[in-house]
């Protein structure tokens, strides 16, 4: 499994993403999804969100572990101008 790979199943799942970002190697990735979809999201949700597109591939452990980051256009913007 590739950082492009998931990519491509992220911004499948997430068409309106403003961004998504993968990086990592192996089977350990850090993900960050920004959608306007995760305003009225809890954040269990959120993870579920993301989890759906890539479960396949942690079950046949193609993907062990997922470190992610999911926000909002405006929190994305804000993590942006502080960071």
């Amino acid at each position: 499994m590739t950082p492009d790979v998931i990519k491509s199943l992220l911004q499948a799942a997430f068409p309106d993403a403003v961004e998504v970002i993968v990086t990592g190697e192996g089977a350990k990735f850090q993900v960050t999804v920004v959608s306007e979809e995760f305003a009225s999201l809890r954040p269990v949700a959120k993870q579920q969100r993301v989890y759906a597109p890539l479960n396949e591939h942690i079950a046949s452990g193609a993907i062990h572990a997922v470190t992610m980051r999911t926000l909002t256009p405006e929190e994305w913007r804000k993590a942006q101008l502080f960071a």
